[in-house]
């Protein structure tokens, strides 16, 4: 059978026989993954605006009380949450109801030109911008140039319609933004396989294969093992646990609670060395769960950030709201040492490589 040839051919998978059955095959493999994207990205902007558009209606009942939509995304959040897991918390639901009011056509051009539509977390980031000109912009170069969700951040960050609206001369504007966005300019057809956004929508777990290398992946587990079994006080709590912000998408690596000092301990883990980025990162961290878990019997959270090369700066210790003292004269009591982190990270990288090369030799 030739599919080339064969008259009234459905399939929705591009193929095409080069004659090189290697290329054709990964050819078929990728427009799989492409076809797949598009699919899930569409069903996912579609319920999003849906929602939003739902929740509008309901709005009016409330005849102009002040209230009344506070009252039901509470109540909505709450319901939809215990049914379905996480992504319903109320400020995903205040997010849905504005994509509906700002992309209010969306759907139409979901049915008319499916083609031309951004990813939802193109449309997330776009609701930052509350100046419609500016957004309906940034919507049409983000499509137009295929920007990647973090090319569009950084533009809208960077105030990059304003200053070049402002140009009398646009290209050096425009080549100034390329080159500072030059790593992830151009939008991945393919990240929806380690999108947060898309693994919660298809109901996965956000598991350490999303973010980590095998490297990392072996240090986080034989971590976890040793802080349970150092015996002072450690409750596992998660893994790989995702935080959203306006902005961006993180993971923390690993969450104890220590029923000793009572408050969360936080660990991340990097694979260059610290930066003072990385250590603002933590300190967000740690200022979130303070604010989103910690009640008030529990004392301050603790952060560790761990970095995999050897190097002296091997964990940073991060507690804010001027509480070192307390942190210096009696937390260390029950975390880990410096030194045992380090000798912990050195014994797991000696045990990774060791089998990273017998594996090797006996391929």
């Amino acid at each position: 059978m030739n599919l080339e040839k064969k008259e009234n051919n459905t399939m929705v998978i591009k193929y095409q026989n080069t004659d090189n059955v290697f290329e054709d095959v990964c050819s078929i493999i990728d427009s799989a993954k492409n076809y797949a994207y598009q699919s899930v990205n569409i069903a996912l902007v579609e319920r999003n605006w849906l929602i939003g558009y739902r929740i509008a209606e309901e709005e009016l009942k409330g005849n102009d009380r002040a209230d009344y939509g506070i009252e039901v995304i509470k109540k909505l959040s709450k319901e939809l949450t215990k049914e379905y897991g996480k992504g319903f918390d109320r400020s995903n639901l205040y997010r849905f109801l504005s994509f509906y009011k700002n992309f209010p056509q969306i759907v139409d051009a979901l049915s008319r030109q499916s083609g031309m539509l951004l990813s939802w977390t193109h449309y997330r980031t776009l609701l930052q911008v509350f100046d419609k000109q500016a957004r309906d912009w940034y919507a049409k170069e983000a499509f137009e140039q295929m920007w990647s969700t973090r090319t569009l951040q950084r533009n809208i960050s960077s105030q990059y319609y304003y200053r070049l609206l402002k140009s009398q001369v646009k290209e050096p504007v425009i080549n100034e933004m390329k080159e500072n966005n030059k790593e992830h300019y151009l939008m991945n057809k393919l990240e929806f396989v380690k999108n947060p956004v898309i693994a919660e929508f298809l109901g996965y777990s956000l598991d350490n294969e999303f973010t980590e290398t095998e490297l990392e992946t072996s240090i986080i587990n034989n971590l976890q093992k040793f802080l349970m079994e150092l015996g002072k006080g450690y409750a596992f709590v998660a893994r790989q646990q995702h935080i959203h912000t306006e902005k961006e998408d993180y993971f923390i690596d690993l969450i104890f609670y220590n029923y000793i000092l009572k408050c969360f301990v936080l660990i991340d883990l990097k694979t260059k060395k610290i930066t003072h980025q990385d250590v603002g990162q933590m300190d967000m961290y740690v200022r979130m769960y303070d604010e989103l878990k910690k009640s008030k019997e529990d004392n301050p959270t603790i952060g560790i950030l761990l970095c995999s090369e050897t190097d002296s700066d091997i964990a940073k210790y991060s507690i804010l709201k001027g509480n070192e003292q307390l942190f210096a004269s009696k937390y260390k009591l029950y975390l880990p040492t410096e030194e045992e982190l380090r000798a912990e990270i050195e014994n797991q990288k000696t045990i990774f490589n060791l089998q990273y090369e017998k594996d090797k030799k006996e391929e």
